[in-house]
């Protein structure tokens, strides 16, 4: 399912923080964070969808996705990690491709879409379960996010632990680096889960409160289930980008750390 915490243009140092954990079926195919072959994208692939849930790109892109939590879902849907890949291999600007999106977006199961261009600090977010059925396109406002299966800032309780605690560390941080392993540690391994009577109560409480953890794992009838990476994107105001992906590979945790520079388009 998946949730994500950020912070955009609020801290003179990092224009952008994401932290990031992606929820899946363990039995489910996945390549680790690396730069694609014969593409200037990085990021983790679904060996399935061919996409990703979270991916940046060399000239400032950045893109990541969420699934929104509904009752049912298509019988035949498009991949929702298309949509971030899709965006990261375009020229469009977010503005432009969210539009592009809207047009096709009922051909999709419920996501949250968050589209990124740091060269021109313009950040904008996709909807497309908004209560009216007619999906959405906001800009984000500078300050703290919280992502989680609902509309972007929805204040599910692990959504307001996880806002809180972010918060809490930034401000404990104050003027100096930021330590991406220990805030991955600290924030995206919390396995506190929400009592019944807290639960958002759009499915059964017993699916739903295996899932109210920010780490999550859970015998679903599907198969095993849980987070299968955290993940944390950094970007400095010098254009320095910092991706971390620590990830699940069988039954061994595995970790991996890339920074490069943002090269601004011609």
């Amino acid at each position: 399912m998946c949730i994500a915490v950020f912070m955009w243009q609020a801290n003179p140092k990092y224009p952008f923080l994401l932290l990031h954990n992606r929820d899946e079926f363990y039995a489910r195919p996945t390549e680790a964070l690396a730069w694609w072959e014969g593409e200037a994208i990085l990021g983790g692939r679904d060996a399935v969808g061919g996409g990703t849930w979270l991916g940046s790109t060399r000239d400032g892109r950045i893109a990541f996705v969420t699934n929104f939590r509904e009752v049912e879902n298509l019988p035949h849907p498009k991949t929702r990690g298309d949509l971030p890949l899709r965006f990261l291999q375009s020229n469009k600007s977010p503005q432009e491709f969210a539009e592009e999106v809207l047009k096709e977006a009922h051909e999709y199961n419920g996501f949250n879409l968050v589209l990124a261009d740091i060269c021109t600090s313009t950040m904008v977010y996709v909807f497309n379960r908004s209560n009216d059925d007619n999906p959405s396109v906001a800009q984000v406002t500078p300050g703290i996010h919280v992502l989680t299966n609902a509309a972007l800032d929805t204040p599910w309780p692990k959504a307001e632990r996880l806002r809180h605690d972010f918060k809490e560390l930034i401000d404990n941080y104050g003027q100096s680096e930021f330590p991406i392993k220990e805030m991955v540690e600290k924030l995206m391994t919390n396995t506190v889960k929400d009592e019944v009577c807290m639960l958002p109560g759009i499915q059964p409480p017993e699916r739903e409160q295996p899932l109210s953890s920010i780490f999550v794992e859970t015998e679903l009838s599907s198969g095993h289930y849980g987070t299968r990476s955290s993940s944390a994107l950094f970007v400095k105001s010098n254009k320095e980008v910092t991706f971390y992906e620590k990830y699940l590979h069988q039954k061994d945790w595995n970790d991996k750390m890339v920074t490069y520079k943002i090269c601004e388009r011609l």
